[in-house]
């Protein structure tokens, strides 16, 4: 007869379990739609073949409270980057907290946080669109995106690259610092058909939100803003990118230049959208513009001013809060205009 163990060994067995069961169920390398889910079956690996946007979410149900034992994390700092420009177009560095001032909802907030020239690591999706139409000079536009990624990672930094088209995919499918790695991904982009424009924010606002960490979020999507193949419409796009937080560059190679000559509503959602996260948009006249245009963007998140305050008054819960960044006269300050608040 076999004989039942103690209820201390027993006990014992579980925990030392614990862990390999965890590991089992939480993947961090993975990309957010490889992840395993408790109430869906196990997605195909990577290599599979592309995987479409989401549908938006139609409804979030509440977080369940911290259980007892866990540190909790004030979640009602607000965080906002900034980009300070001169008369000249110019980052403009080393200006101190009493140049700025920070109003939310017309209501100035006392600044709880300051960082001339942020030192928080940098989180990238550049995003590449794979369309026909986009690939003018394709060459010129992978050695520029691989000039831009040697110049900007610094140890701490992560970088992921995505390819859209009516699919979007991200080669290889995580982040990373291996440059020559990344490089490689952009030079093996593959043309193809279709502009999913909408869906390549959606998928890589969401990448960005997964990643662990204070860090800033970035997206730099290079495009001829022709959308055509979304599953995501635009206001469940804009509301992808203000959760995540992200601040998004928008470089659009114009096939056509003449406005009666192309369908010009995904550049004018891409360049609400740019102005909401407090990013930037760029046209240039030809793809031989592009490395001056990506080592702007390089120059800027290493000049970036960071402000964060607690709200006073603390809005409702998930609502659009409207935020106002001034500075000295003289300068120009960028900043996203608008944050979703969480639940409470």
């Amino acid at each position: 007869m076999i004989q039942a163990l103690p209820k201390s060994i027993l006990l014992s067995l579980v925990i030392l379990s614990a862990p390999f069961l965890l590991t089992a169920q939480d993947k961090p390398d993975r990309p957010p739609w490889a992840q395993p889910s408790a109430s869906t079956p196990s997605p195909p690996p990577p290599d599979s073949g592309p995987v479409p946007a989401p549908p938006p979410p139609q409804t979030k149900s509440q977080e369940p409270a911290n259980p007892k034992g866990t540190v909790k994390v004030n979640v009602n700092l607000v965080s906002v980057l900034v980009s300070v420009l001169d008369d000249h177009n110019r980052p403009a560095p080393n200006l101190p907290i009493e140049a700025f001032q920070i109003f939310e909802e017309g209501v100035e907030q006392k600044i709880d946080v300051f960082e001339s020239e942020t030192q928080q690591p940098l989180d990238i999706a550049l995003m590449i669109d794979a369309s026909l139409s986009a690939h003018i000079e394709k060459l010129t536009e992978e050695d520029a995106a691989s000039h831009f990624i040697q110049a900007v990672l610094r140890p701490e930094d992560r970088l992921s690259v995505f390819s859209f088209d009516e699919q979007v995919r991200q080669l290889p499918p995580y982040f990373s610092d291996k440059i020559p790695a990344l490089q490689e991904a952009v030079h093996k982009i593959q043309d193809g058909a279709g502009t999913s424009l909408y869906d390549a924010v959606y998928l890589g606002s969401d990448a960005l939100l997964r990643r662990r960490g204070e860090r800033r979020r970035v997206i730099i999507i290079l495009t001829d803003a022709g959308e055509t193949t979304s599953r995501s419409d635009f206001e469940s796009t804009r509301k992808e990118a203000l959760r995540a937080g992200i601040l998004l560059y928008t470089i659009v190679i114009r096939p056509v230049k003449n406005e009666n000559g192309r369908n010009t509503a995904g550049e004018h959602a891409l360049q609400t959208i740019t102005e909401t996260t407090g990013g930037a948009m760029f046209f240039p006249n030809s793809p031989q513009e592009l490395p001056m245009i990506f080592d702007r963007i390089n120059s800027e998140l290493r000049t970036q001013y960071r402000l964060a305050y607690y709200p006073n008054p603390r809005g409702p819960a998930n609502s659009y809060r409207t935020i106002e960044v001034k500075v000295l006269p003289g300068y120009k300050a960028r900043s996203r205009t608008t944050y979703l608040t969480g639940a409470q």
